[in-house]
């Protein structure tokens, strides 16, 4: 049974499948009896904050550190590591965050508090993309998949720039001194090539505090803390890996198994008492899902199949152009950073819910279809 456990944590759909069954879990017992309990929970306080708010500022501040490690690391030595690697999943990521903002944005033009929620379709979760990607093997080209990742990181870093300018609330100069204080100690810890993780943690922690008091989101403390980690020090660890790759590696498990299924069993939890069929028609469920859903795959496809008609860039090599278009759909799943960012976009509870709502069948709807049309397409070379 252990050699069992052992062989499902391995996989790389593993961190998918458990979010999944944690979102599942958080939205099933939001509709049981146990429904009190849980948002009572949710909203009892520790330390001065909710429980919710420990989740969505605290741990979502370690996911966002693992996020900003991988992008730093992308972009110095990885797939995004030259201008011509980015040309093409970074136009991409633009076109898909463009068209569902617009879509969104047709949809509740009309209603001011609606509208803040633009930015909602317009992420994508990485770990459900690549987790349906990694289920089906070798069905889907090696090159369709560097491209589905480097324009998954770029979209993070996207959104990363979307909530520091457009969900960012009154700021407090003192703390804000605070915080430029402990990012430039962690920027003097770098240049000095220091490699000790617990001065970057100490001075981490109290970043994310000066953040959390600034104004402006906690979440932005952990990108910060990333991109202040060495990529290389005057030492390795003990399996001859950088400090920047020891922080990922050590974050990998705890980000993909812990942090984010505890994000989406606290915050997938609607209750759908009161829910009539007409509230699927309100403009902030179709503007979200039909952002994710239509938006991310007429963006994303859309910039491919121009830019190569006219010459600017190809397609990723050996792919067909329904496989690119199965890859597009799959961009649609926006869960995790789509469900944080509506938490952020709206103060009411009934707008939440009904982000959530549209959060839920946009991605549903493009994960399935982008699965079935990569699953039963041919596996042959494009002409």
């Amino acid at each position: 049974m252990y050699k069992k456990i052992q062989y499902f944590f391995s996989l790389p759909t593993a961190g998918g499948i458990v979010l999944m069954i944690s979102a599942l879990l958080g939205l099933v017992i939001a509709n049981s009896p146990l429904s009190g309990q849980y948002f009572a929970i949710l909203e009892s306080y520790v330390a001065g904050l909710s429980v919710l708010h420990w989740i969505n500022d605290a741990f979502m501040a370690i996911f966002f550190l693992y996020v900003g490690l991988e992008l730093k690391r992308e972009f110095l030595v990885g797939e995004l590591a030259t201008n011509s690697q980015r040309i093409l999943p970074g136009l991409a990521a633009l076109a898909g965050l463009a068209m569902p903002a617009v879509i969104y944005y047709l949809f509740n033009r009309n209603d001011g508090a609606a509208l803040n929620g633009w930015a909602i379709p317009t992420a994508t979760d990485i770990a459900f993309a690549l987790g349906i990607v990694a289920l089906l093997g070798s069905r889907v080209p090696l090159s369709l998949k560097v491209f589905l990742t480097a324009l998954a990181i770029i979209d993070d870093l996207a959104a990363i720039i979307i909530i520091a300018v457009f969900y960012t609330s009154e700021l407090n100069l003192i703390y804000l001194l605070g915080a430029l204080a402990s990012i430039i100690a962690l920027v003097v810890l770098n240049k000095t090539k220091v490699v000790q993780p617990y001065l970057y943690l100490l001075f981490g922690v109290i970043l994310w505090f000066m953040v959390l008091k600034s104004g402006i989101h906690a979440t932005l403390a952990g990108v910060t803390l990333a991109l202040t980690i060495p990529l290389n020090g005057v030492k390795e660890n003990a399996k001859g890996e950088t400090p920047l790759l020891a922080w990922e590696h050590g974050l990998a498990n705890w980000v993909s198994f812990l942090i984010i299924p505890v994000f989406g069993l606290a915050n997938a939890g609607v209750s759908f008492a009161g829910l009539e069929l007409s509230m699927l028609a309100h403009p902030v469920v179709l503007g979200v899902a039909v952002g994710l859903f239509l938006g991310k795959q007429i963006g994303i496809f859309g910039i491919v199949f121009i830019g190569e008609k006219l010459g600017l860039f190809n397609r990723p090599t050996g792919a067909t152009w329904l496989q690119v278009y199965g890859v597009a759909l799959l961009c649609g799943i926006g869960f995790t950073m789509s469900l944080f960012i509506s938490m952020l976009a709206f103060a009411a509870p009934e707008l939440q819910d009904l982000s959530k709502i549209g959060v839920f069948i946009g991605s549903f709807l493009s994960g399935i279809l982008g699965y079935l049309i990569l699953r039963f397409h041919p596996v042959v070379k494009a002409a």
